[in-house]
């Protein structure tokens, strides 16, 4: 009794777990995909550095967040460097990359 109850815990927790990150995943995509329309740099700075704590946050060893995590930060770079059309691409790549990341 007491190990089922332990195992039943145990799997609950780990659930939790992977639903927390599956959440800041998605989170990470909606302000990635924000990031993508924006039609300033300023606001493209903020909701792709939102991104990246979401991301941060589901951080695990899949490449496609790993990447796109760096596209985050060129597209950071790039719009507050004035050039929009390659922070937006920049925007999209990070998007790409974390939708992989759900599958």
């Amino acid at each position: 009794m007491i190990v089922k109850l332990l195992s039943f815990l145990l799997i609950s927790l780990l659930s939790m777990n992977v639903l927390a990150a599956r959440s800041h995943l998605e989170l990470a995509i909606q302000y990635a995909e924000a990031a993508l329309y924006a039609k300033d740099e300023k606001t493209l700075v903020g909701h792709a550095q939102e991104a990246k704590v979401h991301a941060n946050t589901a951080k695990n060893e899949n490449r496609h967040l790993q990447q796109g995590l760096q596209c985050l930060d060129d597209a950071v770079s790039e719009a507050q460097s004035g050039k929009m059309n390659a922070a937006t691409k920049a925007a999209k790549d990070a998007l790409d990359h974390f939708k992989q990341a759900t599958r």
